[in-house]
Order: structure tokens, then C-alpha cells, then sequence
């Protein structure tokens, strides 16, 4: 669900079944990852839903960037660059009780963005408990999350064509 949407009545709005993946990472190709605070353990790159059916894609990256790191995507020194690539997968049944009822699985969008080494990092405490940054093939092999992992080995190759 839609953490804080809520529908005429009081009720929380299901989440919508499509999101996007922003690997962020440096020049020297560290990624950022963050740990999960309602799964400990679990390390993933920023992650977030739309709020609504047509929210622009871009849109949902520059937001989700900001609320879970305090990174803003100025457009000059940090640039989103969407990397045209999405990814349908089995949403875990842990996590489907925040869609609405039949919902399985979810698209997913990816995002890269680059930003300097030095680039203070805010966490939203509600869902993230702590950051690294991590060499991209080490930070692959931290993630939960296989499209995650496969995203960030991509990465020497995305990054050359920004």
C-alpha cells in the first residue's frame, strides 16, 4: 500500500503493482544500497511505486530518490537517467497483502543515477535502518532482490553510456 494514501473513508489504497529501481552510484562505480527496515538483512537500491495510475516514471524516480536518501535529482549535477529497462516479477507473499486482492506480480523500471562519493545521505528511519557503499560487484551480491542484483551488474556498461 501506498504508505499514507488513504481513500474517503480512512481505508489505506492498495499499492499500485508497478515501481521503479534506482542504482545509485559514484564515478569509480560504488553503488549506495540501504537496508530494509521492516526486513532486516534486506539491502536493496531505492525502491517506490507510483502514487497514482499515471505518474510519470521519472517522476516516481526524482520522488523516490528523495524520500529514501535525501538525494535530489537537480537535473544538472545529479542527472536520473532511465536505463529502458523493466522487469516483471513475482511479488513476494509477504509483501502482497499491500495490493489489492489477486495482485501477484510487479513491473518494475530501472533507473541509474550518479552522483559524487562525497553526497550526504538522509534515510527515511520508518524504512531504511542503515546505508553502504559498496564496490557494484559486492553490492550485487548483497541484494535480496535478483533484478536488484542483475540491475547493478550492469552497471560498467550503463555507466559508459551516460
Amino acid at each position: 500500500m501506498r504508505p499514507g494514501a488513504y481513500g474517503g473513508h480512512g481505508a489505506e489504497l492498495p499499492k499500485i503493482p508497478e515501481s521503479v529501481l534506482v542504482v545509485i552510484y559514484t564515478p569509480d562505480l560504488d553503488v549506495l544500497l540501504i537496508e530494509r527496515a521492516d526486513r532486516p538483512g534486506f539491502w536493496q537500491s531505492v525502491t517506490g511505486s507510483l502514487d497514482t495510475p499515471d505518474e510519470p516514471l521519472h517522476i516516481t524516480a526524482a520522488r523516490e530518490l528523495f524520500e529514501e536518501t535525501g538525494i535530489v535529482a537537480d537535473g544538472d549535477t545529479v542527472v536520473l537517467h532511465d536505463w529502458h529497462l523493466s522487469n516483471i516479477y513475482e511479488i513476494y507473499p509477504v509483501w502482497r497483502h499491500r495490493y489489492a486482492p489477486g495482485v501477484t506480480h510487479n513491473t518494475e523500471h530501472v533507473f541509474g543515477v550518479c552522483v559524487p562519493r562525497d553526497t550526504p545521505v538522509t534515510l527515511a528511519p520508518r524504512e531504511h535502518l542503515q546505508h553502504a557503499w559498496l564496490p557494484y560487484m559486492d553490492a550485487a551480491d548483497r541484494c535480496f532482490s535478483s533484478s536488484n542484483a542483475e540491475a547493478i551488474l550492469q552497471l560498467p556498461q550503463r555507466a559508459q553510456m551516460r
